[in-house]
């Protein structure tokens, strides 16, 4: 299992395009081979937004990546977050 973490610090004027950007993202996803889930979380105390995807294996995610960067090639992350966006790729330990 492979989990794929991203954490953004959205612009309060942002947040809904960005939250936007993350259900593109998903849904992008949610055919595709290999899948588990796919959340887009939002943390209620400091309004961090989470992108939660779970895969089976690293290759199912690899495959996928084409259709993850089509969904949101045209979107303006730079103007849209406060902060650059963490992100991480997890495996049980």
């Amino acid at each position: 299992m492979l989990v794929q973490l991203s954490i953004h610090k959205p612009k309060p004027e942002y947040e809904t395009d960005l939250i936007d950007s993350m259900h593109r993202f998903g849904a992008a996803l949610k055919e595709k081979p290999g899948l588990i889930g796919v959340h887009t979380l939002k943390d209620m105390d400091e309004g961090r937004l989470f992108g939660l995807a779970i895969w089976e294996t690293e290759d199912a995610m690899i495959a996928a990546a084409p259709a993850m960067m089509e969904a949101t090639k045209n979107d303006d992350f730079e103007l849209w977050e406060a902060e650059p966006m963490s992100g991480y790729q997890l495996t049980e330990v």
